[in-house]
């Protein structure tokens, strides 16, 4: 395939029908050469023996997904929840990649305290970047679309995101600009630039809004070019600020979940080099 994709990263999602080793293939194959990776399919493969696999294929690690859900008022379920983000620390530390990306968790059973819960993220984000500093580990905040709010990130736009952020080194904490989330914010462009200024886009991610949207809402992320977001303008905003990072396409799916991987890979190269580049 003619183009240039040397800054795409697939995230592993996008090709969930493969096992680790068929997306290192593929990956090489394909000719693209940097991946981001979920934790439990991580876990199951053996964090040392992953870190070894895409090494030895000359795949860059670009994200690992995800930490967070650190809203919990229960104390045993934050201590949970922050033991669990101290194990995925150290899961990115061991595949050697830089930045972990965090969604921030929903409202408590029966909790309408939605400012509350953001401060709660931060207080644990508080105890984390110590650790996170010390194995050479960046936190991604990323703002889930409003949709989301209740169950799963009170965090719904890069401003909320930044305004967490800022409280630590940008170093330490940043933000994840996900199109499928935020290509619906009018201040978006703004926050982008606040973001690129300070030196916290720590990862950016690609995939369409499609309407309507699936019964599963959490698998309604489209193929690029087939929906509402205008690629190319999010990817001159993030690289008006100075990032020439990883450009990682993060598509769920079931309709290309049920394809064959290499067409499914090929296909999503194709449609980056297309609306993307």
């Amino acid at each position: 395939m003619s183009g240039d994709l040397s800054r795409l990263s697939i995230n592993q999602e996008t090709v969930k029908q493969w096992s680790l080793e068929e997306l290192a293939e593929g990956c090489v194959k394909a000719g693209v050469r940097q991946a981001g990776l979920w934790r439990a399919p991580v876990q199951e493969y053996g964090v040392e023996r992953a870190a070894r696999l895409f090494a030895d294929a000359g795949i860059t690690v670009t994200s690992l997904c995800r930490g967070g859900f650190f809203t919990a008022v229960d104390p045993a379920e934050r201590a949970a929840a922050l033991a669990d983000n101290r194990a995925a620390i150290d899961e990115a530390a061991g595949l050697s990649t830089a930045t972990l990306v965090l969604v921030s968790g929903g409202l408590p059973a029966r909790d309408r305290d939605i400012a509350g819960a953001r401060e709660r993220v931060a207080d644990s984000l508080a105890e984390l970047v110590p650790y996170a500093a010390e194995r050479g580990v960046r936190l991604a905040i990323e703002p889930l679309h409003p949709m989301f709010a209740s169950d799963r990130c009170v965090v719904s736009t890069l401003s909320q995101a930044l305004d967490i952020a800022e409280r630590f080194p940008a170093e330490q904490v940043g933000v994840c600009v996900d199109t499928y989330h935020i290509w619906w914010d009018d201040q978006a462009p703004a926050q982008i630039a606040r973001a690129g200024a300070g030196g916290r886009i720590h990862a950016f991610q690609l995939a369409d809004w499609i309407t309507p949207l699936p019964a599963g809402v959490l698998l309604g992320r489209g193929q690029l070019g087939d929906g509402s977001v205008d690629f190319r303008s999010f990817r001159a905003m993030v690289e008006a600020t100075g990032y020439d990072g990883p450009i990682e396409v993060e598509i769920f799916n079931e309709e290309l979940w049920a394809r064959d991987g290499g067409e499914a890979l090929a296909e999503v190269a194709a449609r980056y080099l297309e609306h993307a580049c």
